[in-house]
């Protein structure tokens, strides 16, 4: 059976569906890793990416415990904890620790090498990694992190990263990423920003459904070919709202 599904039962919507239970995974004692797309020792052929969404992994890491130092180029880097906190360093020389309601973007460009750490020693550190395939190749390196109030989430949309919303991170493409906590029973619409651009909907927590599509916890859709849409939350639910181009 193939990784991902295709339903109709969105109208005038191009859909792919990504069920968390077939996601691909890996446990390596300190970190317990999920990956949306092929990704490391999981490789699948026919889920190797979703436009220029290249990479969205849902890594636990152990107290202590983190990535040592490695290389990146010519990638968009975007880092969001949901549960403990991460330090960071560069060969930039940059550094700093990022905790839940904030993000984090490494643009590595010509070329960049960093490490990871859970901050924490006696608690696991949970994230969603994000790589998004840039517009330009070969950039100056850079590194930015910024804090985002989690009540300016709550049933509306909070665009964290965007070149063209005021008080958003910017990157290396005409992408778009928001977050959202949605109360139980409440409505909302999605309107697309760029015409050419697919969204893909990771839900963090709770429970969604998307006309006669179900979504819960970890769950995700891709959607093209939709100028805008609406979700309803069955329960309070927490998602995250990736825009990318598709070519």
């Amino acid at each position: 059976m193939n990784f991902f599904s295709q339903f109709d039962v969105l109208s005038d919507m191009n859909t792919t569906t990504f069920p968390a239970k077939q996601r691909g995974s890996a446990d390596f004692g300190w970190l317990k890793a999920n990956y949306s797309f092929s990704f490391a020792r999981y490789y699948n052929p026919e889920n190797t990416h979703f436009g220029k969404l290249r990479v969205l992994n849902d890594d636990v890491i152990q107290g202590g415990a983190g990535f040592a130092t490695h290389p990146h180029a010519n990638m968009e880097i975007i880092t969001i904890p949901l549960k403990g906190a991460l330090a960071h360093e560069d060969s930039t020389g940059a550094s700093g620790t990022i905790r839940p309601n904030e993000v984090q973007i490494m643009s590595a460009g010509t070329g960049i090498e960093h490490s990871e750490k859970n901050a924490l020693v006696n608690a696991e550190t949970n994230l969603l990694q994000i790589w998004i395939i840039p517009n330009e190749a070969n950039v100056e390196p850079r590194y930015n992190q910024q804090y985002f109030d989690e009540s300016q989430r709550v049933n509306q949309w909070q665009i964290v990263v965007s070149n063209i919303h005021p008080g958003a991170m910017r990157i290396h493409q005409d992408a778009v990423l928001s977050r959202l906590i949605l109360e139980e029973g409440r409505t909302i619409s999605y309107k697309m920003h760029f015409k050419e651009n697919g969204i893909f909907l990771f839900v963090i927590s709770g429970e969604l459904s998307i006309n006669e599509l179900l979504l819960q916890q970890r769950d995700a859709v891709g959607i093209q070919d939709v100028e805008e849409f609406n979700l309803k939350a069955n329960k309070k639910s927490e998602l995250i709202a990736i825009e990318v181009p598709m070519k």
